[in-house]
């Protein structure tokens, strides 16, 4: 199907892959394109099929879902993709410290495992846009969880502008570009041209590592 979104599921229990590939082939516009039983097999499919999405489970055999978000992530390996790749870890618990560090590899942010096939199928367009698909309030908590020693801010950060930092430190507090542009007074629009000038200045991928690099350099309390 042109446009669908291409699925695909790493889970080291096959009853969870089947029933997980069920939910994805069912809905409009998506679709589950291969499936890994351990972090290397994951690796290695995203390498053969660059796939929209990575439906990544944070606990495996052998390789588990951490250092696998991070060798998708390597530099090497994305400079080589014709598109990018979003990884959606998929964890038991709320607040799992493996599913911080994924998400500082790289990943877009997580989902429990109990969701509902509404969420995920949610979940998975969100990803594919660009943007987290967990809650603010669940991310910052987690990194505060993660992050116990900041390290020092980097030249990048103090080249940004004043604008550049308002809004750098609202999308760090998990706030919309809705919410940004009324406490910067500026346009949605203007706030968007602001995010992305960000993202390439400090050469981050999507909002979720705007948290990531926020906490990770004490900028946000």
């Amino acid at each position: 199907m042109t446009g669908s979104i291409s699925v695909l599921l790493a889970d080291d229990q096959e009853l969870f892959r089947s029933g997980v590939a069920v939910i994805v082939d069912a809905q409009v516009g998506m679709s589950v394109v291969g499936a890994a039983a351990d972090g290397s097999e994951a690796v290695r499919l995203v390498d053969e099929l660059a796939p929209d999405v990575v439906l990544m489970d944070i606990r495996m055999p052998g390789m588990d879902g951490v250092e696998a978000t991070r060798q998708i992530f390597l530099p090497e390996r994305v400079n080589r993709r014709p598109k990018p790749v979003r990884v959606l870890v998929l964890t038991t618990f709320n607040l799992d410290d493996r599913a911080a560090t994924a998400i500082r590899y790289g990943a877009s942010g997580f989902l429990l495992k109990d969701t509902t096939p509404v969420m995920l199928r949610d979940a998975i367009r969100t990803v594919h846009s660009g943007n987290a698909v967990l809650a603010p309030p669940d991310l910052t908590t987690l990194m505060d969880h993660h992050f116990r020693a900041p390290v020092p801010v980097p030249e990048a950060y103090l080249a940004l502008t004043d604008k550049e930092r308002d809004v750098f430190t609202a999308a760090a507090r998990g706030l919309s570009n809705a919410e940004i542009a009324a406490k910067v007074f500026a346009s949605e629009s203007t706030v968007k041209t602001h995010i992305g000038a960000i993202l390439r200045k400090l050469a981050l991928r999507d909002r979720v590592q705007i948290v990531v690099f926020a906490y990770e350099h004490g900028l946000v309390g």
